[in-house]
């Protein structure tokens, strides 16, 4: 029994090590690192090192469990900046899109399959949501930095779309089990009412329990130790909490994290780096064991099939729903085609392929298998190509800041505020003499060894600590005094173009210099009202405005939404790549416009030739023939 305990405990800390060392690999090359995670389990289960686990229970409950832990921690880190900025759409994409996966894949699996319609739809509600492990590490590793807007879509969308799919999957397996053929529109009926109800009651729980966690920490007075450990089982109190009244957990453990990571809750860099720890275990624990669950032997049978579908999730499902979902938002082709190919399948895919074999469904097996192999299709073929096709796209933009070197220090009895240590780096706004805002309060400046008050430090100097007291919620201008210049891509340097012009010099000046052509009232504004205005009111990073012969960037935006900085290109960039599909609401209807328009003027045409005939006395095959043919032929 001993021997046992220590063999178990030395086999699963040795796959976490190798699962964790991979991650070094996926870094250096840009792979997907669910996909070294699960060829990790796959190679160590039974058609590989010969562990044998084929508890589907266990294997849901553990991955049940770290789902909640990702999810709080994708709540708790997604600031609510982003979530206004793109929430509509993520919205959307998040529930009708994953409605609309589920029944193209649906359709598509049925008549490839010998599956029935519900077994079908079941397949396609287990690979109708994307991942948003996979999606965010892609991001990162493959150095792909986005437009904000697309951005926020997919971290939104990723990290919201999980409990759609759950229930409409456990929904499924339940009408299967029950055996009766009840009639589309009672099963119609009875999912609204229990998603409505799933996800009525999930949101109460999330967000009450979300501002319990919040007014907890700040009332009881725990040790820093113990502090990430009592919120981390707050979260899965709130999960539990609602799955046991019948409401989504996973809804609620997100929206948890939704308001506990935008409130001023004390502690906050403490839990973050906790559990951005716990976060990565649970995603490595998670995949290793869907891994060792799968048995690569069951594959080869319906490995044709199962990659065809991957395909169809890829290049129609996924898609079509995009495109459906954004329509209203008229984007850019560009961005709608990026967000529909990184909608990457990953271990919640596979997670919720296990239910039909907890609901002991005949083809059970079958469908875990397929959905599997469609995780690993979408993994394959999209996961290395995101930053490839995002910069073929035209939608990666320079990066904000340079390097930044920054140590968040908590201090007793200090609540809601945080001591900061800033290292000055050359060629940082500080170090060439710009000044720390009023709200911020240094307190200290170590240079060469020595410690000084920062009203005697003088000037600072690359290579000075500076340490400020600040309150916890401080604002991202601190960063951005102490980073260092960007290091611009060489194909990127005319990226913010010749120069940089003031925001609130005139647009007439641009008149007078370039003769864009502008209005009366556009010459009235300033140039960064003018640049908000061109925007429809909403300027972000990158944004470019064509004006004749110039382009105005927007360089930088302030907390605020007003545009701080322009810079003036006298070589505007060539137009986007023209995708012929994704097409936007406003080119839908340009186009429509366009085509009655020209029907109209060839039906007034056609109304008018024997009119004209008539005034000349001339018969419609006479002007036939009159090219050169005898009528009487």
């Amino acid at each position: 029994m001993d021997q046992t305990i220590y063999l178990v405990t030395l086999v699963g800390a040795a796959l976490v090590v190798v699962a964790a060392f991979s991650s070094l690999i996926a870094f250096r090359f840009g792979a997907p690192l669910l996909l070294l995670f699960l060829g990790i389990g796959l190679a160590s289960g039974t058609d590989g090192l010969g562990i044998d686990f084929d508890n589907a229970s266990f294997a849901y409950f553990v991955g049940s469990l770290a789902l909640a832990i990702i999810l709080f921690d994708s709540g708790f880190g997604t600031p609510l900046k982003v979530l206004r900025q793109a929430a509509m759409p993520a919205f959307l994409l998040a529930t009708f899109g994953v409605i609309f996966t589920t029944g193209l894949f649906g359709v598509a699996a049925h008549y490839l399959t010998d599956f029935t319609w519900l077994e079908s739809m079941l397949l396609g509600a287990a690979v109708a949501s994307t991942d948003a492990a996979a999606v965010f590490f892609l991001l990162r590793a493959g150095n792909v930095n986005l437009r904000d807007r697309v951005r926020s879509i997919l971290e939104i969308e990723s990290g919201t779309n999980d409990p759609i799919a759950i229930f409409l999957t456990i929904t499924l397996v339940e009408i299967i089990i029950i055996g009766a053929t009840p009639e589309a529109d009672v099963i119609l009926l009875d999912m609204v009412i229990g998603f409505f109800l799933q996800m009525g009651l999930g949101g109460l729980v999330g967000l009450v329990g979300g501002l319990a966690i919040v007014r907890l920490v700040d009332r009881l007075h725990l040790e820093n130790g113990l502090l990430p450990i009592f919120v981390l089982t707050l979260s899965l109190m709130v999960f539990a909490a609602a799955g046991a009244i019948g409401g989504s957990g996973f809804l609620a453990v997100y929206l948890a994290g939704l308001v506990a990571g935008n409130s001023a809750i004390r502690a906050v860099s403490v839990l973050k780096r906790f559990q951005d720890g716990m976060s990565w275990l649970a995603q490595i624990i998670m995949f290793l064991i869907l891994g060792l669950f799968a048995t690569p032997s069951q594959f080869l049978p319906i490995l044709p099939i199962a990659v065809a579908l991957g395909l169809f999730l890829i290049f129609i499902a996924r898609p079509l729903a995009v495109w459906v979902c954004l329509l209203p938002f008229n984007m850019p082709r560009q961005e709608t085609a990026f967000i529909s190919w990184v909608g990457l399948r990953g271990a919640v895919s596979i997670l919720l392929a296990i239910t039909p074999l907890l609901g002991g469904l005949s083809n059970g097996r079958e469908i875990f298998n397929i959905a599997f192999i469609v995780v690993l299709v979408s993994l394959v073929v999209q996961g290395w190509t995101v930053g490839p096709l995002a910069r073929w796209l035209g939608l990666t933009v320079p990066s904000r800041l340079g390097p930044l070197q920054k140590v968040e220090l908590e201090l007793p009895g200090s609540a809601h505020h945080e001591l900061l240590a800033y290292t000055v780096v050359a060629g940082s706004p500080v170090a060439r003499g710009h000044r720390i805002p009023r709200w911020a309060r240094p307190s200290l400046v170590v240079r060469d060894g020595r410690s000084t008050k920062f009203q005697d430090a003088g000037r600072l100097m690359a290579g000075d600590h500076v340490y400020i007291f600040v309150p916890d919620r401080y604002p991202r201008l601190l960063d951005r005094l102490f980073a260092s210049r960007t290091e611009v891509d060489p194909e990127d340097a005319e990226f913010f173009g010749a120069f940089a012009v003031e925001p609130s010099r005139p647009a007439s000046d641009l008149e007078s210099a370039y003769g864009p052509g502008l209005s009366e009232d556009e010459q009235a504004l300033t140039i960064g009202e003018l640049v908000l205005a061109r925007l429809g009111g909403r300027a972000e990073y990158a944004d470019r405005v064509t004006l004749g012969p110039i382009e105005l960037i927007v360089r930088d935006v302030d907390e605020k939404g007003r545009v701080t900085s322009v810079g003036i290109s006298l070589d505007p960039a060539p137009p986007p790549r023209q995708l012929p599909v994704f097409l936007g609401a406003g080119e839908i209807r340009d186009r429509l416009r366009i085509l009655f328009g020209r029907r109209r003027t060839q039906a007034a045409a056609a109304a008018a030739a024997p009119v004209a005939d008539a005034a000349t006395g001339e018969k419609p095959q006479d002007s036939y023939n009159s090219r050169g043919f005898d009528s009487d032929a």
